[in-house]
């Protein structure tokens, strides 16, 4: 499970992208899977989604440099987390590859998404008309994918069912390139917050987003 990009953030917030080239087999004896645990992979029916649940946790814990059991569990709203490490995390993956963010004091979330043109016929759903207008997304596909892989991190670091792509996370003009980053405002309940999202485009056609805050 070779490394493709490992980035300290800054002093508190770390990120990794891994690609896939291990069996299942190979992953499953790289953890300690509990009961309940070997019970849910047991209703994946193998294939990319069990590839994908085991690899992020194979990530997590190389990351986190120990071989001691790492729990890590799903809120009710679909969020990851570690009852028994003070860790902020976030997971993500595509096709080959699997994606972890953590930090130690502040919410992180982290997309990646294999560049497809079948983005075109959604952009409607997740993009404002205003955002759409924007030079740099239109119908450019990259520009989309960044659109995209930014609020989806952002939707994951808020890690609270509810929030609307189209209607709540609006991106700001921004310069597109391989890599880069962009600001992006967030109505939330309690009030609009600021965030700059970051993001690359990798050499084999996947893009990445990531924020933390």
């Amino acid at each position: 499970m070779p490394v493709v990009f490992n980035k300290n953030i800054d002093d508190d917030a770390i990120l990794a992208v891994w690609k896939i080239e291990e069996t299942e087999a190979e992953l499953i004896s790289g953890l300690q899977l509990k009961q309940h645990e070997l019970d849910f992979i047991s209703s994946l029916n193998n294939g990319k989604r069990l590839l994908h649940w085991l690899s992020t946790r194979v990530l997590l814990r190389t990351m986190l440099n120990t071989e001691e059991y790492i729990d890590c569990r799903m809120d009710e709203h679909g969020k990851p987390y570690l009852p028994s490490l003070n860790y902020e995390i976030s997971l993500s993956h595509s096709y080959d590859y699997a994606s972890v963010m953590i930090s130690k004091s502040r919410k992180v979330g982290v997309d990646i998404e294999l560049i497809k043109h079948k983005i075109k016929s959604i952009q409607q759903k997740f993009l404002s008309d205003a955002e759409l207008a924007q030079e740099q997304i239109g119908d450019n596909i990259e520009g989309l994918y960044v659109c995209w892989c930014a609020k989806e991190a952002i939707y994951k670091w808020n890690g609270r069912k509810g929030l609307e792509f189209k209607k709540d996370i609006h991106i700001k003009p921004f310069t597109l390139g391989n890599e880069g980053s962009l600001a992006a405002s967030v109505d939330l309940p309690e009030g609009t917050i600021e965030l700059n999202v970051h993001y690359f485009k990798t050499n084999d056609g996947y893009m990445l987003g990531y924020v933390a805050g």
